[in-house]
């Protein structure tokens, strides 16, 4: 049985070819009716295939002929965002072999690169795939090239196919069963199975999806997750297809999926192992390193009173979305909600329509800030993902940010642009390479806070979608940072504040004094919108008042009589701004995100 197995993932940078050459694959092997067959029919979201982007692996079951003999293919689609290169580990740590797909029409780029390595950290065998050969502005020969002297592979080595049309991806499933090694283990060992993704299912409770390294798994068997300890009785063990298909027993090697009736959340870890209560292995699997979130927000129910419901949706959430954290907190302007963790802009994005579309959930974000290291005058240092956790400014000894190292491949022509994105952005140059005539890489070690909100879309837009990037944390490093306020009528609003460099205080409060004049709208009264830094307003816009003509019905005769009028509706203003309040729209929220 585990000699037949192939265990295999697909990675690659975005828009590289993943999802349709997985199309072909599944139709090749007959896993799926023509009826069924759709484009990217393994992004089963609705947010996938609008967006046309892979933002959870999926992981299916294939049966392929391969010279007269059936071999069993676990494939594990995977995305290519950065955002999502979590999804993308835990692909890798349940395989033994890995597609590397390179567009032939764009060559190599940064994430093809960076999951390249995580594949060759876990020991992967590679086999390199030129995807879109059927496409004219394809170089097959330069890309070959450009493979070659990445993974040191002969030219002969690298498949050429084309995902659209189906050419040469017969070739590429009989690779997969000539050059990928069948998973080891041992099958009569005591059960060790890793956990590598978990879903909620409404009627069914938790379904947890794992690969089994050690031993096999029956239906009605007694399990035990090794890091809780908790014991449940396996009701249904199977395997993955389009829909899940109950098996009898999950063999050595082999990926499936297990419903024991699990009701929380918390009871199932990613990462996790499953072992038998009669006979348990004697220590759980190295499982995957915890993910750090890069990117803080709150997010907060618009009607106060679902705050409960919102807790519960997060947590269903998380099973989905092991990269997602939250912890509870509270704020002035909005009440009670959760500080959240996300690896980016767009994984928060995902995350707040998914809470809306899945759950039906309406949530305020904050504006975004990352994590701070603050060092007090008494010795202490603090962890500060919120500007109001900041302490008194006499308090503090120094800030320490985070500092990622950056990798952008492009072409040689927006060498400059680049360049000053990058300086614009306080990032010091480390290293240029030419990779071929035209294409370069530059590694630049830059905040983490300055590639938070715009960095990538300018990027894209400067090297006219031509540039790629990557990057990873190395550290933190001292800055001057200074808590930037929004006043409205001499009130902060809490979640508008936000921590930012000294140098930068005044263009952000500037750009968001003007933003919000347009998007606030107008009272009764006067609104004045400040941006203080400390006791210090550095800018200031007023949205003006909606006014009522009072002296219309006053024509020729006595002023006084206006003027006593004007003077009766002034004390009206006065009286309506001391109990009114300004009402900040979701819209202002968002707004801040996008200044330029």
């Amino acid at each position: 049985m585990m000699k037949n197995t192939r265990n295999f993932c697909i990675i690659a940078h975005i828009d590289h070819g993943k999802s349709t050459l997985a199309d072909r694959m599944l139709e090749i092997t007959n896993t799926l009716t023509a009826r069924d067959m759709e484009n990217q029919v393994l992004d089963s979201m609705d947010l996938e295939k609008e967006k046309g982007i892979t933002i959870k692996s999926h992981a299916i079951q294939m049966d392929y002929v391969y010279k007269g003999e059936k071999y069993t293919l676990n494939l594990i689609d995977t995305p290519g965002h950065v955002d999502f290169s979590y999804e993308v580990s835990r692909a890798i740590a349940s395989c033994e072999g890995a597609l590397l797909v390179v567009d032939a029409t764009q060559g190599i780029q940064a994430q093809t690169i960076s999951n390249l390595y995580l594949a060759i950290e876990h020991d992967l065998e590679i086999i390199p795939v030129l995807n879109k050969i059927d496409v004219e502005s394809a170089m097959v020969d330069v890309v070959t090239d450009q493979v070659v002297d990445l993974l040191g592979c002969k030219p002969e080595e690298i498949l050429l196919a084309s995902g659209k049309t189906g050419e040469g991806v017969r070739d590429v499933l009989d690779a997969i069963v000539e050059r990928i090694p069948a998973p080891t283990g041992d099958p009569d060992a005591p059960l060790q199975a890793l956990i590598f993704d978990s879903v909620f299912n409404s009627f069914r409770g938790i379904i947890a999806y794992f690969k089994v390294l050690n031993g096999s798994i029956k239906t009605g068997d007694k399990v035990k997750f090794f890091n809780t300890g908790k014991e449940y009785q396996a009701d249904e063990v199977g395997v993955l297809k389009m829909k899940m298909n109950p098996r009898d027993e999950i063999p050595c090697g082999s990926v499936g999926y297990i419903i024991s009736g699990i009701k929380t959340a918390v009871e199932v870890k990613v990462g996790d192992t499953i072992t038998h209560v009669s006979n348990p292995c004697a220590e759980a699997i190295a499982g995957f390193e915890e993910v750090k979130p890069m990117v803080f927000a709150g997010m907060y129910p618009v009607e106060t009173d679902q705050y409960e419901e919102l807790r519960a949706s997060l947590e269903k959430f998380q099973l989905n979305d092991a990269s997602f954290v939250f912890e509870p907190e509270s704020s002035l302007a909005l009440g009670f909600g959760f500080r959240c963790g996300f690896l980016g802009l767009l994984h928060l994005e995902i995350v707040q329509e998914r809470l809306f579309r899945e759950f039906n959930m309406d949530v305020i974000t904050t504006v975004p800030n990352v994590s701070y290291k603050v060092y007090t005058t008494q010795g202490e240092c603090l962890d500060v993902h919120n500007p109001s956790g900041l302490p008194a400014p006499t308090l503090i000894d120094k800030i320490e940010e985070p500092y990622i190292r950056a990798q952008v491949i492009s072409k040689a022509d927006y060498y400059g642009p680049i360049m000053k994105l990058c300086l614009d952005k306080r990032g010091v140059l480390i290293n240029q390479h030419y990779m071929t005539a035209d294409r370069l890489e530059l590694t630049y070690e830059m905040p983490l806070s300055e590639i938070v909100f715009d960095f990538y879309d300018k990027l894209k837009s400067i090297s006219k979608g031509y540039a790629s990037f990557d990057y990873h944390v190395i550290g933190f490093k001292e800055a001057k940072l200074v808590k930037l306020d929004i006043l409205l009528n001499g009130d902060p609003a809490d979640a508008l504040s936000s921590l930012i460099h000294a140098d930068h205080a005044y263009d952000f409060g500037r750009k968001m004094c003007e933003k919000l004049k347009e998007l606030i709208p107008r009272q009764q009264f006067d609104i004045a919108i400040q941006a203080a830094v400390g006791a210090k307003i550095i800018a200031r816009e007023t949205v003006k008042a909606v006014r009522k003509d009072v002296t219309a019905k006053c024509y020729g005769g006595d002023i006084s009589r206006k003027r006593k009028l004007l003077e009766k509706q002034k004390q009206g203003k006065k009286r309506m701004r001391q109990i009114g309040t300004v009402e900040v729209p979701q819209s202002a929220f968002m707004a801040v995100l996008k200044l330029d």
